[in-house]
């Protein structure tokens, strides 16, 4: 069986994470590598695309789950190549969380993990969610 924890609980986990990407004085930023995901918070691969959260990045989390507000798309994409990672950081670049990508079922869902140098890359919706929420 898996651990089971209440909402305020689930709750006060996920805004703490919304807490660390509000720091410094702009929006935290979903960065979109290729390559193999490094050890958390190790040194980045190619940087493919940048977006930008909302500032703050979302409202405060509710049943367990932490819903972001618009994130801007990035308009030109640094590099062709293939998502299999991203990262979030706050305005400063501290780093926050890692997480995989793929177009089902990871942390990070596209339409393609085929991201081309100067073409748009967008993320239409982003939550995350506790433990048995």
């Amino acid at each position: 069986m898996a651990l089971a924890f209440p909402v305020a609980i689930r709750n006060g986990w996920l805004d703490n994470i919304n807490t660390a990407l509000n720091a410094g004085a702009g929006a935290a930023l979903i960065r979109i590598y290729d390559g193999t995901r490094p050890a958390t918070g190790g040194a980045a691969t190619t940087l493919l695309a940048e977006l930008t959260c909302s500032d703050p990045a979302a409202p405060a989390a509710a049943s367990g789950v932490l819903t972001f507000s618009a994130i801007t798309q990035d308009a030109s994409a640094n590099a062709t190549g293939t998502a299999t990672w991203f990262r979030m950081v706050d305005s400063a670049a501290g780093f926050v969380m890692d997480g995989n990508v793929g177009t089902s079922g990871s942390d990070l869902n596209l339409t393609t993990t085929s991201i081309v140098a100067t073409q748009p890359v967008s993320i239409s919706s982003a939550t995350i969610t506790a433990p048995n929420a």
